[in-house]
Order: structure tokens, then sequence, then C-alpha cells
């Protein structure tokens, strides 16, 4: 019989705090930590202090608490699959899922189709995806949240209830037209937001993000809502007396007109508020910095309100076997869309083909796509490194310009590169001066959380759930000393900080008694890989998958479920409800 089922032995533990490291021993016994510090070992004296199950040499290597993600979108893939990749392979041992007010519950039968086409435009997954891999054994969200709880994971999952599916299941047709809700509405909506939060939803979600359309242009239910809606949603959390409000406030609106209503809402809750906060492309070049002078006074006014930041360019993907590239809403080519990839490459080799493309202009009804192919122009050509830094000088159109001609002609043998697979990486948000400064500094600020990784979404376009390894490497090894992060700070910002956040007070640092997801780090050899393009997906759908190097292990509740990056195939993870269901 073993004292421990792990131990984790003379590895540098960073207990996700923020405090100093120190050389310990990690002892795990039932998914928990039972024991942290000379835990002792057979030697060549006699002394027989400890023994486990399994034990995990991880001298040279730094221990960790397995990293909480508050941002993702794996409420479709949570019910089809039982690895949540990408982000389970960075590190990623819980995630919250269900923000930007999009989800698929509550729904009734007859709404599955708007649920399904809002996911498609507003998050990039496909709906021959979701067609097959939905299994909609559900309607109100407490059922949801059963139908997952049913279900295994490599990592554990937690809910947050949508503001578009909550209000298209309340009014129908009316709230995909966009209609104001009556009174008996947001009654309804007060009501089943407080039920979802007793349920064990982490909170609620919305978006005011004009960009958040269907494939075909329409916007989001959710938005357009008037703050007396969102004062609803409030209202439950408050009746609830518990969960998180989250927001996507609007990107090009006045910061300061947007805060105003996000500190309402916090105020008339009286619970947490998360927001989005980047560096915008264009615009008013301020407007991050406003946000975050009106986030401090009202911290120092006593609310709880914190901002969603990324660690590098907020950007996308462009290829050929991608959602976009410059021809993807030219006709000619939206009639070989569907062709393999191989074929397309073929018919685009064909001059005559090529002459046909060049001639065309795009054309869609989703005025989002045509200026999302636009900005094709402002992207970089990546080869084999992953370098979310690029020169100016190397850009599309300014290399396009020097070459003399136009970007799509510039483009186009490019596109056809390693046989139809070359990346191409606009770095949107986060990179308007050429420089992360602004990143930097938005890290810095004592009410922001590391967020916004998306897993789960824009499967043909984006790839960010690797942020946590590129924080790590990027802020708190490779930075120049007068911006580096110390590494105990960086790990709580990956750990403690955003399980605070959600209300998962059981993990996020290692300490006894505590839930044993750990992460045991190759520090020096850290690094993410170029993505690389899956078909992998229900119905053979499409996504992006990005590796990473510098994990040895990660542990979830005690569990060994990747080594040195390879699955082992074991599935601990399970949802996780707040703590009104008492189960958290």
């Amino acid at each position: 019989m073993h004292d421990y089922d792990l131990i984790i032995r003379s590895g540098t533990v960073h207990d996700g705090s923020g405090s100093a490291p120190r050389i310990a021993d990690v002892a795990v016994r039932d998914g928990l930590i039972a024991a942290i510090g000379a835990i002792g070992a057979n030697d060549t004296t006699g002394t027989i202090a400890a023994s486990a199950a399994e034990e995990i040499d991880a001298s040279g290597l730094i221990v960790t608490p397995g990293f909480v993600d508050v941002h993702t979108h794996y409420d479709g893939q949570a019910t089809w699959e039982n690895r949540l990749v990408p982000s389970s392979i960075h590190g990623v041992t819980s995630v919250v899922m269900g923000n930007c007010g999009v989800g698929f519950a509550p729904c009734k039968p007859a709404q599955r189709d708007i649920l399904v086409k809002v996911m498609e435009g507003v998050e990039d997954v496909p709906e021959v995806v979701m067609a097959e891999g939905l299994p909609w054994n559900w309607e109100t969200f407490p059922e949801y949240l059963d139908a997952l709880a049913a279900r295994e994971f490599d990592i554990d999952i937690a809910a947050q209830l949508p503001h578009s599916a909550l209000r298209v299941f309340v009014m129908g047709e009316r709230a995909a037209a966009h209609q104001p809700p009556t009174v008996d509405d947001l009654v309804q909506m007060r009501q089943l937001t407080a039920q979802a939060i007793r349920a064990g939803a982490l909170g609620v979600s919305t978006s005011r993000n004009m960009m958040h359309r269907t494939k075909a242009g329409e916007l989001a239910p959710s938005l357009y809502s008037a703050e007396e809606e969102l004062g609803a949603l409030a209202d439950g959390l408050k009746d609830a007396g518990r969960g998180v409000f989250q927001i996507i406030p609007a990107p090009m609106g006045d910061a300061v007109s947007e805060f105003g209503l996000m500190r309402r809402l916090a105020e008339r809750s009286g619970r947490p508020l998360s927001y989005s906060l980047i560096q915008m492309p264009t615009g008013d070049a301020d407007g991050w910095r406003k946000s975050l002078a009106a986030l401090s006074q009202a911290a120092d006014d006593g609310l709880a309100m914190r901002a969603q930041v990324a660690p590098r360019p907020v950007g996308m993907f462009y290829g050929l076997d991608l959602s976009f590239h410059p021809f993807a809403y030219h006709p000619g080519f939206k009639a070989i869309r569907h062709l393999p990839l191989a074929d397309k490459v073929a018919r685009m080799r064909d001059p005559a083909f090529r002459a046909q493309l060049l001639a065309e202009q795009a054309q869609d009804t989703n005025p989002v796509n045509l200026k999302t192919v636009k900005s094709f122009q402002f992207a970089y050509v990546w080869g084999d490194r992953a370098d979310y830094e690029p020169d100016l000088a190397d850009r599309i159109d300014q290399r396009a310009r020097a070459a003399g001609l136009s970007v799509e002609e510039f483009a186009y043998d490019l596109l056809l590169a390693d046989g139809g697979r070359a990346l191409f990486y606009q770095p949107g948000a986060n990179y308007r001066d050429g420089n992360l400064a602004a990143v930097r500094e938005m890290l810095g600020h004592a009410q922001t959380v590391v967020g916004l990784a998306d897993g789960g979404a824009h499967y043909g376009m984006i790839c960010d759930a690797s942020f946590p390894t590129y924080y790590l490497a990027r802020w708190a090894r490779d930075a120049v000393e007068a911006e580096r992060i110390p590494l105990p700070q960086a790990i709580a910002a990956l750990t403690s900080e955003p399980a605070a956040l959600a209300g998962l007070d059981d993990r996020g640092r290692l300490a006894v008694g505590m839930k044993a997801d750990i992460n045991l780090i190759d520090f020096e050899r850290l690094n993410v890989h170029v993505p690389t393009v899956t078909h992998d997906l229900p119905a053979g759908g499409r996504r992006m998958h990005q590796l990473a190097e510098g994990y040895v292990a990660t542990i979830v509740s005690g569990t060994v479920t990747y080594r040195n990056g390879q699955a082992t195939g074991a599935l601990p993870g399970r949802l996780v409800r707040g703590t009104a269901a008492g189960k958290a």
C-alpha cells in the first residue's frame, strides 16, 4: 500500500501565488495535493519517508499549477470530443467556455438553426461540423450542463450562459430580428439567468462587437440590446448571488462610454465583470489607455472589474486551406472551394484560371468577410518559425509595392507554395505601432487577466490557444530585462488570477488540499510551433493545430494526461459547476 498516488520529486515549485519558488517535492493523493516539501525517498541511509504508485523526477524543471483559460468556445467541441485541443497541449487544465454571448443552450429544437448560423459566423465553426457533431440532447441550460456532466475530457470544463442563445430561447424569431424585448421577456431572461447560475454556470456573457455576425452578414441576436436588457442579465446574477458578467464591448465605440455601461452593469449586479480589451489597429489610438484608467478608478471604488488582455497581437491566418485568403470570395474561387486542396492548387496553376481570378472582385453579403479579405494586404508570409512580431518592411503590401505588383498578383504564387499550405499571419490588433509596447502595458495593469485565447473557435483563421506557452516564453524568459515579467508573477497570471476571476477557488495554486492540476515544464525549451491544418473535425471539418515544446508532463486531478506533448489517453477532466450547485 502506497502513501501517495504520485510524487513529483525535486522540481522548482512555483505555487501560483506569485511568491518566490523553492525546490520541493509534491505529493498527490485522491486527486488532491497532499503534501509539499521534503517528502523523502528510499536512500542509502535506510530512511524510508514515503512511497507512491508513480514518481516523476522533476529536477531542472519548473512545477506549476495547471493553467486556467477563462476565454474559450469549446461549447460544441465538448459535446463531440474528449480532448479539448489545442488548449490541453499548452498546459491548460481548466477552461471556461460560453464567452461572447454565443453557444448552444438554452435552445428549443426549432431554434437550433439560428444558433448554428450564429456560431458559424461569429466563431468560424463550419455548419456541417455542427450538424454532424452536436447531439442536441438538451433544451434548457441546466439540461446542457447535465449532458456535459455525463462526459469525460482531458481537462476540466466550465460553462457560462450565452446571451444570444438566451434571447432566442425567450423571444424566438423576434430575437434574430433584433426586436426589443417585452417586459415579460425581460422577466424570463432574469429568471433563466438565475436558474443557469444556480445549476452551475459560472456566469453570463454578451457581446457588443458589430463584427459578430452570421456568415451571411446578419448581426448576432444579442447585438443592439439596450441597457435595460443587459440589466436583466445583471439582475439574474444578483438574484443568484454569484457568477461573472462577461462582455465584449464595442471595439470601435467610445472607450469612456463603453466602460461607463459596463461599470453600471457591475454596480447593478453586485458581481464581478470581465471584459475584453485590445489596442485597435484604427480609430482612437488611446482608447485602451482610457479604459485602463477607468478600470483603475473602478478598483479604487471597490468594484470587481477585470479586463481580459492578450499577450501578443490579436491576429489571424490566411491560407488556401483556411477560411480566408485574397481570392476566397472571388466568384471563380467559390466555384472550386469544395475541391480537395491539391485540386484547387492544380486549377490555380492554370494560366487562364489565374487571369480570371486576378480580373475578378470579391463578392459577398457579409461586409466583415469583404473587409477581412481586403486586410490580407497587411499580412506577412510565415515560414518554419512562429513570428508574431514581424518587420513592417516584410508586410505583403510593402513587398508588392516594391515589386511593382498589386497585392493579388504578388500573393498569387505565394499562396500556392508548399502545395497550397503556405500560411500568412496578420497581426491585426495590439500591433498598431509595429511593437508590443501596448501589450506589455496592459499585461502590467493590476486589474487585467490574460485571456482571449478563443480555443475551440475560429478553426480556420485563428490559433491562439497557444497563448499560455507564448506568454511564458515571450514575457518571462525572452523579453529584455526592462520588459521581463518575473516568472512567479507570470505563472500567477496563468493560474491563480484567472481561477479567482472565474470563481474556481479549488485550483490555480499548489497548496495542500487544492486540486492536483500540475504542469512540469522545461522552461528553457518552451516554444510554440507554426500551426498546421488538419481535417479531423466531424464531417471532415478543418481546424488549425499548434504544437508546443517544453511540457514534460501535464496532470489533471492527479492523473498524467500528457507526457512530452503526447496524450496518455487518460480522461480525468469533468464538468465543473459553480459553487451555488455545490460542486466546485
